[in-house]
C-alpha cells in the first residue's frame, strides 16, 4: 500500500513499503519532516512532484571498518595533489551534484527545493559536505546528513578522475575517528561497492539506526 502524506501526517511504518522500497508520497521538505524521515530510515528521492519517500529492503551501507582503499588511491590520499575539506562549500557541492549527469537518468532529482531544504539542514548543523580541491578549484565532493553516529550519504560528484573517491575516503576516515558506526548509501552503486559498501537487511539497518541515531 502506498501512503499519501498531508503536511501534518506522520510517516507510516516502514514495513508498509512496497517491494521496491517506496513507502509514501506527498508531505513536504521541512527540516522537521526530513529529520523525522532520517531517524526512521526514510529518505526522499523523486524527479518531480509529488515527493516520494523510500525505505528499501535490503539497504546499501558501508561500515567504516570495511572501507576498501585501492593501491592506486594511496598516492593521492598521501600526496599534495588533492586537498580535503569539510563544510567549506556546501551549496556549491549540492549544485555540482545537481549538474552531474548520471548513467541511465535523463535529469536530476536535486531540484531547487531540495537544495534549499538541505541548506537549511546544513545551517542547523545536520547536513555536511566533503570537498576535494585541486589548484583551489572544487574538483569533487559529496553531501549528506549526520544524526548521532550515523551518516546518511545523499549524492556525490567528480569533475576530475578519483576526486569523489578521494573526498569519500577522507570523509569516511574522519567520520570513523569521530565515532560514526555506519554510512547509509541508500541504494546500490558499483562505485560504492568497490569502496566496501554492501547490502544488509532493512531490519538490521533499523536496529543499528535505533542504537546510534539518538534523540
Amino acid at each position: 500500500m502506498l501512503y499519501y502524506l498531508d503536511p501534518a501526517d506522520p510517516f507510516p511504518p516502514v514495513s508498509e513499503a512496497g517491494p521496491d522500497g517506496l513507502l509514501a508520497f506527498g508531505g513536504d521538505l521541512s527540516t522537521s519532516r526530513l529529520l523525522e524521515a532520517y531517524r526512521k530510515g526514510i529518505f526522499p528521492w523523486y524527479d518531480e512532484d509529488p515527493i516520494l519517500w523510500w525505505c528499501p529492503d535490503p539497504r546499501f551501507v558501508l561500515f567504516p571498518d570495511e572501507l576498501k582503499i585501492s593501491k592506486s588511491m594511496r598516492p593521492l590520499l598521501n600526496g599534495q595533489r588533492m586537498r580535503f575539506s569539510i563544510n567549506s562549500a556546501f551549496r556549491e557541492v549540492m549544485i555540482c551534484c545537481q549538474q552531474t549527469g548520471r548513467p541511465g537518468q535523463n535529469g536530476t532529482w536535486i531540484n531547487e527545493e531540495i537544495i534549499k531544504s538541505y541548506t537549511d539542514l546544513h545551517l542547523l548543523g545536520y547536513a555536511h559536505s566533503a570537498e576535494c580541491w585541486m589548484d583551489d578549484q572544487l574538483a569533487g565532493g559529496l553531501y549528506g546528513v549526520r544524526l548521532g553516529n550515523i551518516f546518511f550519504g545523499e549524492s556525490m560528484f567528480s569533475e576530475v578522475s578519483n576526486a569523489s573517491k578521494f573526498a569519500f575516503i577522507k570523509m569516511v576516515q574522519l567520520l570513523k575517528s569521530d565515532g560514526v558506526q555506519l554510512i547509509d548509501c541508500q541504494v546500490y552503486t558499483g562505485h560504492l561497492e568497490s569502496l566496501g559498501a554492501r547490502m544488509i537487511p532493512r531490519n538490521e539497518f533499523l536496529e543499528i539506526l535505533d542504537a546510534n541515531v539518538g534523540d
